[in-house]
């Protein structure tokens, strides 16, 4: 998503009293959960609720969230060369399939799966069937919507599910921007003990506080700490804040005993560990979006605002080989874009019209800037018994750095 200035809760539009109200209500869910709990749950628990609880969570409402009414802007929703991109490198490994097809984690508002449908026909390559993994029943609506829009003749092929499908299947995985929606675990270093962050609520207050994670039985909060480190090759600095994702790992391994054989990309904004767990990134990357304004309390009206955290693809790639798979391939999206053919299908759009042209560009500079979405968002490849080269990865690939 593209990101706007951080700033505090205070410059934010206050919501009107009806979104209040359905905050209030997914607060007293989580005050719930804390009375079970004996008072707190772990940051990652309030992150899934905040995001995921039926009905009343970010990701689960009908609140309108993508595009210029929403509260962020993907890739997709800049423009279908992103889409058009990503279906020229899926061809190429959909085409050496019998029976190939394409599943989609968090479709958005279905133009991704528009835009890739309608280009894999122009290639002769379409899938005998896109899945699109998603909860949400008023997502399920918006991207059923679209597609019957843009691509109504490629509807049919199109299957939604709640969960993997039951069947193996062959084909391309496609998750733009899933990894960072994913809940998070918060921890601190304090005089070289690992704290966890906590989230209490007592009458529909919410707040937040660190804890020991020895005392608290978070080993593996503790045991993930130490693996960043040692990965990193140093120990973090007193008072230092971050995150990690707990959930990439059963993800991904879930994911390969689904994919027989093929080709999974994740498109993300993150950093390798060296970065990510940087001295002097010491306050995390914790994010929230709302209205297309950032900050950082993610206590703030829960289920009215996104929260995100930036990947650390070092993690996913080590995660990825204990599932079985090869990582085939890191690059930025600038670069991925390129190789995949961006400027060749800059070339088919062109004409005469002068507002197109400028507005293509515009486009394309938000795409590939690195001052917008070129360097921030990374592209990895994961296969599994695929060996072809790729192609969105002949100008750069940088899996040295994971």
């Amino acid at each position: 998503m593209n990101h706007t200035m951080s700033q505090s809760v205070d410059t934010l539009p206050e919501p009107e009293a009806g979104l209040k109200i359905w905050s209030q209500a997914l607060c007293a869910q989580i005050e719930e959960q804390c009375n079970r709990a004996s008072g707190a749950i772990a940051f990652s628990r309030f992150m899934q609720m905040a995001l995921y609880v039926p009905g009343f969570g970010y990701y689960s409402s009908d609140l309108r969230k993508f595009g210029a009414e929403g509260d962020f802007i993907t890739a997709p929703e800049v423009s279908p060369l992103f889409a058009q991109c990503l279906a020229r490198q899926a061809a190429e490994v959909l085409a050496t399939m019998d029976t190939p097809a394409v599943l989609e984690f968090g479709a958005g508002s279905g133009l991704m799966a528009a835009d890739m449908l309608l280009e894999l026909e122009r290639l002769e390559v379409l899938p005998e069937q896109y899945f699109i993994v998603e909860v949400s029943a008023a997502l399920k609506q918006r991207q059923r919507d679209t597609i019957a829009a843009k691509a109504a003749h490629l509807l049919a092929r199109v299957v939604w599910l709640d969960a993997l499908p039951a069947e193996k299947i062959q084909g391309v995985v496609v998750a733009n921007e899933v990894l960072d929606a994913m809940p998070v675990e918060c921890f601190r270093i304090h005089e070289q003990a690992v704290e966890s962050l906590y989230v209490s609520c007592r009458d529909s207050e919410l707040s937040s506080e660190y804890r020991p994670a020895d005392l608290n039985g978070d080993s593996e909060v503790e045991s993930a700490v130490r693996r960043i480190e040692a990965r990193i090759e140093s120990a973090l600095p007193e008072g230092y804040c971050s995150e990690y994702n707990p959930a990439v790992a059963g993800w991904l391994a879930a994911i390969a005993e689904t994919l027989e054989q093929g080709l999974v990309l994740l498109i993300d904004y993150g950093y390798v560990a060296s970065e990510y767990y940087h001295p002097q990134r010491q306050a995390g990357t914790l994010m929230c979006h709302y209205q297309h304004r950032a900050h950082t309390d993610p206590l703030w009206y829960p289920g009215l605002q996104d929260i995100t955290a930036f990947v650390d693809f070092s993690d996913v790639a080590y995660s990825a080989l204990d599932a079985g798979f090869d990582v085939s391939g890191f690059t930025s999206q600038a670069m991925f874009l390129m190789s995949a053919g961006l400027n060749e299908l800059h070339q088919r759009e062109i004409s005469d019209d002068v507002k197109h042209h400028l507005l293509l560009a515009q486009q394309i500079k938000t795409l590939t800037l690195p001052s917008e979405m070129g360097e921030r968002f990374k592209v990895m490849a994961l296969t599994k018994n695929y060996d072809e080269p790729l192609a969105g990865f002949n100008m750069q690939d940088l899996r040295g750095r994971l």
